[in-house]
């Protein structure tokens, strides 16, 4: 319930369609009458070629004196020492890009990923009616940990070679004939996003929650997410706890959908399975993300910058208006993010204005203004 604070919002529009996805969430905001000054911040491959850094001193501190974020998109690809051109005097530095949003999470231990998947009446992309799941991605760790190798250092092949049975395969190869990157998944990692998925189902009335893994296989790692899974479940024994590989879970999931409730899964199938089932909604122009950490939360749509439609205000934004109806629901704003929320539903289910993916030649801009016009 709002006690007519004025918030301090992070605006990260970041590249390519992040501006205009965002510029369509500010006109739903507005219309809200949503208190808050929206700071800019730096952040995307527009700042890494004229400094080197896609996120910014400056825009790191300013995520720490905010109360949320809202983030559009931003380019990330492998960078060429041709690339490094761009900023003088980094050609044949060995500087490495990194994802900003990766680095953020990490940065601010954003360790929850949340991304609803929701199939609203009348969206003629949905897969099937009435679905409804909601994924718990694991954010800082497991493969995403940045513990990468290329080439590997003959002291670390010389160690693996000692302590590893099955790393002797590749002992004999040298340095630059390989790569290692390091799944790294933690007790605490772990326990507090299981945790978090147990809380939810709880407090929202959920029934079921699916471990996504590959213990039969990634036994270490996986093993560990699944074991710390089953001893936090016997906290909730009105929560059924179900669990599927995550092979045979793209199967599953397209074969019965109803099926699944509330998933948790480690960063990289926690990764892949919010994309299928955002797909089962609608595709990317309907999955919403928020990154959740204990003091900051950034809201962002899943898709990324798109650059064949930059400048082209052609892309569908109800992804990104979501994702404010996320941070509004975050800062305990219910009434506002309800509001987003019935109003995107009613633009939806009337289908007089659609963006290109939903078989229309809405603009990014109408169909924010649309959804303001309902609320």
């Amino acid at each position: 319930m709002s006690n007519n604070k004025k918030y301090r919002i992070a605006w990260l529009p970041g590249d390519g369609v992040g501006i205009e996805v965002l510029e369509a969430t500010k006109i739903v905001f507005d219309k809200l009458g949503f208190n808050a000054d929206f700071i800019h911040g730096d952040i995307g491959w527009e700042f890494w070629c004229k400094e080197g850094d896609a996120l910014p001193q400056r825009t790191l501190e300013l995520l720490g004196n905010v109360d949320a974020a809202m983030f559009g998109a931003i380019t990330s690809k492998p960078v060429k020492d041709a690339e490094l051109e761009l900023v003088e005097g980094l050609k044949g530095s060995g500087l490495i890009y990194r994802s900003p949003i990766v680095r953020m999470r990490q940065l601010f231990d954003l360790f929850i990923c949340l991304r609803p998947c929701k199939a609203y009446k009348g969206n003629p992309l949905n897969y099937k009616e009435n679905i409804d799941i909601v994924v718990f991605r694991e954010n800082t760790e497991g493969m995403y940990s940045g513990v990468e190798f290329n080439p590997v250092p003959e002291e670390l092949s010389a160690l693996l070679t000692k302590l590893s049975k099955p790393f002797a395969a590749f002992s004999d190869l040298k340095g630059d004939e390989f790569a290692i990157s390091c799944k790294i998944n933690t007790h605490k990692g772990s326990e507090r996003i299981i945790r978090a998925a147990f809380e939810f189902a709880r407090n929202n009335g959920r029934k079921k929650v699916t471990v996504v893994h590959k213990a039969n296989v990634i036994r270490a790692t996986d093993g560990l997410f699944f074991d710390i899974a089953k001893q936090v479940s016997k906290e909730y024994p009105e929560i059924i706890l179900d669990d599927a590989n995550i092979d045979a879970m793209t199967m599953w999931m397209i074969k019965n959908p109803y099926n699944y409730d509330v998933l948790v899964a480690p960063n990289l199938f926690g990764d892949i399975i919010s994309d299928l089932a955002a797909q089962l909604v609608g595709g990317l122009g309907f999955g919403c993300s928020g990154n959740i950490g204990k003091k900051l939360a950034v809201f962002e749509p899943s898709h990324g910058s798109a650059p064949k439609y930059s400048g082209m205000y052609k892309v569908n934004p109800i992804a990104t208006i979501l994702a404010g109806k996320m941070m509004l629901d975050w800062l305990g704003e219910n009434e506002m993010a309800d509001k987003i929320e019935i109003a995107t539903a009613a633009v939806i289910a009337e289908g007089k204005v659609r963006t290109y993916d939903m078989g229309g030649s809405a603009t990014t801009l109408e169909m924010g203004q649309a959804i303001a016009s309902f609320i």
